[in-house]
């Protein structure tokens, strides 16, 4: 690959959910390989703070720049759904535009490639503006993005006036979705209010996408080779690059909770790891549910619980409970962990792949977004776990899954299938492995001189 020393590379990050984190960790890997490279990173204060602070060290050659949340001064928010994302979207193209301005003046360096989140279909315009590649990262995995791709032929086939009685009618129109049912898709498809703002966006960018120089995620080929083939045949580059967890391990975080040390003292496979990310909660009654089948299974347990939520807990629970509740985890470091036996979780792609890297089976309660998808993957195709009877958390139900994941023949199954995948991930990382290769075209594409 052949670099200039002003190459530019403008990065613009979706600062909601866990969208920032995964995107600096590739752009710094890029960083670290094209030194030369200057990396600018966009995303608002609060997120650049908060992704920035980790105890990853970040390139020199990346540099971060916030840029308006989009909320206004003595702005009350009325509670309304995805309120702050719409206020952030709505300003978005604008504030983009202003801060690399900014940045092309401090560094006296035109842009040369613009990586953008998914999210910004109108990422594809400022790159034409500038005159650059447009490249764009997913942040989830392969099934959720070919949903999105397809929207209009799903319409096209179920209709938009309601589902009532199909909801278990399968997508074995669209090349290796032929498990998925209407019922896993992301709202916005068939389901849920579809002129809201955020399931407009995503319609958009469902057409938009297959005009970008390339879309990237954070997978591999071997873990979707059917839904790969056709992706591929929908983009101009379509660049599978993970999983990072296994490409470049991240370096372990501060354990203030001491999880790891209680973990050394367990039998193998014994423990139940219960978290659901930092974005959903499930409802009171779904917590003293859950609470009530950890304590009547009697399996030793961590629940990363924000503290807020503790008042939900049943009465006496902690003190009789074999188990600790924290309000945080180092997630990678518990799922890697031997002693660790299931995983109950909101089924997030990025928990998706820690689980699946740490040998994992996973008991799936979803709640929106990818949710679904993800949890028909690990249930039906790759057979890795279970979604909660009903798509909630009974005391019953989870007594059910921990049962059969922790002492039937299934969960060992599971294991075994968990090895398979693990060993098809590692084989995709390693130096002649696709996500290898990927990577490399994808820094060739990014970092280039071709275009600068």
């Amino acid at each position: 690959m052949s670099q200039l020393v002003d190459t530019h590379v403008a990065v613009l990050t979706f600062p909601h959910g866990t969208h920032a984190a995964p995107l600096l960790a590739i752009i710094d890997r890029l960083a670290s390989a094209s030194p030369k490279t200057l990396f600018s990173f966009f995303g608002t204060a609060q997120s650049n703070n908060s992704i920035f602070s980790t105890s990853q060290p970040t390139p020199p050659n990346v540099k971060a720049y916030s840029v308006d949340d989009g909320v206004p001064e003595g702005y009350v928010f009325v509670g309304k759904p995805q309120e702050d994302i719409e206020l952030f979207m709505e300003v978005a193209p604008q504030n983009l535009r202003k801060a690399m301005e900014v940045a092309v003046e401090e560094s006296g360096r035109k842009v040369s490639c613009l990586v953008a989140d998914a999210f910004f279909w109108f990422a594809k315009q400022i790159a034409v503006e500038n005159g650059v590649p447009w490249v764009s990262f997913w942040t989830a995995g392969a099934c959720s993005l070919s949903s999105h791709v397809y929207t209009d032929l799903i319409r096209e086939k179920f209709g938009v006036g309601g589902i009532v009685g199909r909801e278990d009618e399968t997508l074995n129109f669209i090349p290796g979705m032929s498990k998925v049912r209407i019922r896993d898709l992301p709202e916005g498809i068939v389901l849920g209010n579809l002129e809201s703002f955020f399931s407009r966006m995503l319609h958009r960018m469902g057409q938009v996408l297959p005009e970008a120089t390339a879309v990237f995620l954070n997978s591999c080929e071997e873990l979707d080779p059917d839904r790969t083939t056709d992706l591929k045949s929908k983009f101009k580059q379509y660049l599978n690059v993970g999983p990072f967890i296994l490409a470049t391990p991240p370096p372990s975080v501060p354990d203030p909770y001491g999880c790891l040390t209680w973990l050394d003292k367990q039998k193998p496979t014994t423990v139940v790891y219960i978290s659901f990310g930092s974005v959903v909660t499930p409802p009171p009654n779904e917590l003293v549910a859950l609470a009530e089948a950890v304590e009547a299974s009697q399996v030793p347990f961590i629940w990363s619980l924000r503290d807020k939520s503790r008042v939900h807990l049943p009465n006496g629970f902690l003190e009789r409970a074999n188990g600790m509740v924290v309000p945080w985890a180092p997630q990678r470091d518990v799922l890697a962990h031997g002693a660790v036996g299931v995983f109950i979780t909101h089924g997030g792609w990025n928990s998706l792949v820690e689980s699946i890297a740490g040998g994992v089976p996973m008991i799936f309660r979803p709640f929106f977004g990818d949710h679904g998808v993800n949890g028909r993957m690990v249930e039906d195709v790759w057979e890795i776990g279970v979604i909660v009877e009903s798509g909630v958390l009974t005391k019953n139900g989870i007594m059910r899954s921990l049962d059969l994941i922790l002492a039937q023949e299934k969960g060992k199954k599971m294991r075994e299938n968990l090895k398979e995948v693990v060993a098809l991930a590692q084989i995709s990382v390693g130096a002649n492995g696709s996500s290898t290769k990927n990577f490399k075209k994808l820094l060739d594409l990014v970092c280039s001189q071709n275009h600068a």
